[in-house]
């Protein structure tokens, strides 16, 4: 038997712009992985789409979830500590956090997602993104960014 433990003082941490995203491991065999994300006051994801389900599950604080629909107003769930929120793959979304203190949330992705959140992420936060080498990382891990409509 194997067991790997990841306390709060280890384990891989990137930035990813603003969001702080600490990568925890996953079940062995399971193609599953758990990242914690602290997201700041005004920080978030532009809208997007992967294969990749995701469960959100709040800690602390307040996140903004949107689904998209086509042809549809945005389903908004407001999920506070204690929520958990699950995106099917493919389901195009976005998170934001859209009050006034820090958020955290754990997520659970596909291996996927977190090598795109390993090539994208730096060692500290991101003045501002820089948007070429994210896009170019978006279409090599096969997320797609929406056009909403103004």
């Amino acid at each position: 038997m194997s067991i790997q433990v990841t306390s709060a003082q280890d384990g891989e941490t990137r930035w990813v712009v603003a969001d702080r995203i600490r990568f925890l491991g996953g079940p062995a065999g399971a193609n599953l992985e758990l990242v914690e994300v602290e997201i700041p006051p005004g920080s978030g994801t532009p809208p997007h789409s992967h294969a990749s389900p995701e469960l959100f599950y709040i800690l602390d604080g307040e996140i903004t979830i949107r689904h998209f629909a086509a042809g549809e107003p945005p389903e908004v769930v407001a999920a506070r500590a204690g929520t958990s929120v699950r995106i099917d793959g493919h389901a195009p979304h976005n998170y934001v956090n859209e009050s006034g203190r820090s958020a955290r949330m754990l997520v659970l992705v596909e291996p996927s997602m977190t090598a795109f959140f390993r090539e994208i992420g730096t060692t500290e936060p991101q003045a501002a993104p820089d948007f070429a080498r994210i896009g170019a990382a978006m279409q090599r891990h096969g997320i797609e960014a929406l056009q909403m409509a103004s």
